[in-house]
């Protein structure tokens, strides 16, 4: 399978905590902003909406998230 590339908008999980953000590991967030190759600014909110951070985070820090099966 294929690795599919982070686009802006996607939804995607946190696979290390961020402490110093007050982020654990699989927080949900929105890319909101692709800063660099392999950099995006992501959004976690809680569950009324409120954003709760804003961090640049790397590729490798992501796991991207996916609602319907891909067919390759």
């Amino acid at each position: 399978m294929q690795k599919q590339e982070i686009k802006l908008l996607d939804v995607v999980a946190l696979l290390k905590d961020k402490q110093e953000s007050k982020l654990s590991i699989g927080q949900v967030g929105t890319v909101v902003e692709i800063l660099d190759k392999g950099i995006f600014e992501v959004e976690f909110s809680n569950k009324t909406g409120e954003t709760i951070a804003l961090v640049p985070l790397k590729e490798e820090e992501l796991l991207l998230l996916h609602y319907e099966v891909e067919m390759v």
